[in-house]
């Protein structure tokens, strides 16, 4: 049987694994889903049609799957959110539940780490192993992709796509998009170069050198970016370098770097 504390509030209809532990003051819907291993802690709330995989830790005064803040919400939208496997979600995190219009689903994958007062927003999807610093924010419909880091205090504009393994630094404001493996900073954020550290930690040496030669043709030559994507689609052998051109080929908010006369 879960182990409850009895000032805990779980509605009748909710969905429990045996070992699941519901700390003093908590608050869970009857529609929550909680699988094998999942931890609320103390004060902690879920709401609405929430699920959360195995092995999840939601920590004290955290508040996830509330109503989006859009106001074009109804009630009766079929909305959720959906938590993946060993996330760790610290205190005062917010999570909002989809919208309607934009899928109906805010959705974290695996093995992320949360930090305090972090807040995801609406429709927003982040892939695995993502880490998110003290009070970070994400607006609604943002796109995050697996080992990204996102420094603290660092907000990201609405409908904005970060790539994989990007790091953002911290205090930071992004309104563009990032590509994959990057590093940017600054208010506003551009690119500033490579995430070395994360290239490093997932990529075999010559991964990285084809990733550095790519950069440094689409970022720091006379061409337009674009173009330059479009011709290494077709030119580069390295599956890492398409799957960073094709980002670029398929960003709509743009992509932001510092270069005179780049052709944008």
């Amino acid at each position: 049987m879960p182990n409850i504390h009895p000032t805990a509030i779980v509605e009748e209809g909710a969905s429990l694994a045996d070992d699941v532990k519901i700390g003093a003051y908590a608050f869970v819907s009857k529609d929550t889903t909680l699988k094998s291993g999942v931890e609320v802690m103390q004060g902690a709330q879920i709401y609405g049609i929430t699920k959360i995989a195995e092995d999840t830790k939601i920590c004290p005064y955290a508040v996830i799957g509330m109503p989006p803040q859009d106001t074009g919400y109804k009630p009766e939208d079929d909305v959720r959110v959906e938590i993946g496997r060993n996330v760790m979600i610290r205190e005062f995190v917010t999570i909002n539940a989809g919208t309607k219009k934009g899928g109906g689903v805010t959705r974290i994958g695996n093995n992320c780490f949360i930090m305090i007062y972090c807040h995801i927003a609406h429709d927003c999807k982040v892939g695995n192993n993502v880490i998110m610093a003290n009070n970070a924010t994400l607006a609604g419909h943002v796109h995050v992709g697996s080992f990204t880091v996102i420094g603290g205090m660092t907000p990201i504009h609405q409908f904005v796509h970060i790539g994989e393994g990007v790091m953002i630094g911290g205090a930071s404001a992004v309104s563009q998009d990032i590509p994959h493996f990057c590093l940017a900073e600054g208010n506003r954020a551009v690119i500033r170069g490579l995430n070395s550290v994360g290239l490093k930690r997932r990529f075999a040496k010559e991964d990285i050198v084809a990733i550095q030669s790519a950069y440094r043709a689409l970022f720091r030559s006379d061409k337009p970016i674009k173009e330059t994507a479009a011709e290494l689609i077709v030119s580069s052998e390295n599956d890492k370098v398409v799957q960073m051109c094709h980002f670029i080929m398929e960003s709509k908010r743009g992509i932001p770097f510092e270069r005179k006369n780049n052709g944008e």
